[in-house]
């Protein structure tokens, strides 16, 4: 694989410019550690995990790999600042942050020497990322899977816009899993790519086999956008979405949504494999997906993909 160089792989020093979401359930440290040694970005998935969980992912992930990864951290989940507190006193090189307000925490984290990148779902809120001094961000689409913006602008339309909104590298995401959706995305202004529908399906995921079986089983219109009254989540199909879709065909309250929602519905349909009554969280894209591979292999036929597609548009 020839390495590329750009702002990206220059920011977080590696080859190639795709990187591995943090996906909740799916992003355990064979996942991060697999893609980083494929010369992308694995990032662990941090929102689903104890603080001394990611204590022991992380340094796991450093056993595995000697190339950079980082963590993703949700900046709504309930104890943060631990999480924090481990990334710092691990020394991640990198932390993608997602869900609240990229302030909170970017001076702290860049003070350490860490890089930082945060995920948007808008250009406005792309120039707050900016403001807040992040080194990138990512553009994620309304394709994207698991919790999304409520604003439902595509990535066709958002990827654009945010190019034209910042100066800093912008990652592209939602809807991105073949080399030839990376080279839409590099054009429309692009410097990397962020996959996370496709590593679900990766034999190094955390994600249940069960789960991995109804992602590469899906078809158009099998996700939908719900939950939008308490935290918007892409969701594939099942008992527990039909639920969803009718208490919120209701009016029900806010109060009522939680109750329903519950604890821990994510990890019983992700991480335990309950396809009836968990949610389960996945981008649009899961309608391309038609196997369950390394992630090694996924990187590399992106790449490659890519890169021929690339060198055709040339000829």
């Amino acid at each position: 694989m020839n390495p590329a160089t750009n702002r990206i792989t220059s920011l977080f020093n590696i080859d190639i410019p795709i990187v591995q979401a943090g996906m909740i359930w799916a992003s355990g440290w064979r996942l991060a550690s697999a893609v980083s040694n494929a010369g992308g970005l694995g990032l662990l998935g941090s929102g689903s995990m104890y603080p001394h969980v990611l204590k022991e992912h992380i340094q796991k992930c450093k056993a595995a790999t000697d190339k950079p990864f980082g963590v993703n951290v949700p900046l709504l989940y309930p104890d943060i600042e631990k999480h924090i507190q481990t990334i710092i006193e691990e020394k991640v090189p990198i932390v993608f942050t997602s869900a609240g307000n990229p302030k909170t925490y970017t001076t702290l984290l860049k003070d350490n020497g860490i890089t930082v990148v945060h995920v948007v779902s808008s250009s406005r809120f792309a120039v707050k990322a900016q403001q807040a001094g992040c080194d990138a961000v990512v553009a994620e689409g309304f394709e994207a899977g698991g919790h999304n913006g409520r604003e439902e602008t595509t990535s066709f339309v958002l990827i654009p816009a945010v190019c034209e909104a910042v100066n800093i590298p912008v990652i592209a995401a939602g809807g991105i899993a073949t080399g030839r959706q990376m080279l839409a995305a590099i054009i429309l202004g692009a410097t990397a790519v962020q996959v996370g529908s496709r590593f679900v399906t990766s034999n190094e995921a955390s994600s249940h086999i069960n789960f991995k079986n109804a992602v590469i089983n899906a078809g158009e219109g099998d996700t939908v956008l719900s939950l939008k009254q308490l935290t918007p989540v892409r969701l594939l199909k099942n008992d527990f979405y039909t639920k969803v879709q009718q208490a919120e065909s209701e009016c029900v309250s806010k109060d009522e949504l939680e109750q329903l929602l519950g604890r821990g519905r994510a990890k019983r349909g992700m991480f335990d494999g309950d396809l009836d009554e968990g949610e389960l969280e996945i981008g649009q894209v899961s309608a391309l997906l038609r196997k369950i591979q390394p992630a090694s292999e996924i990187v590399a036929e992106i790449w490659q993909e890519y890169n021929a597609l690339k060198q055709l548009a040339h000829e």
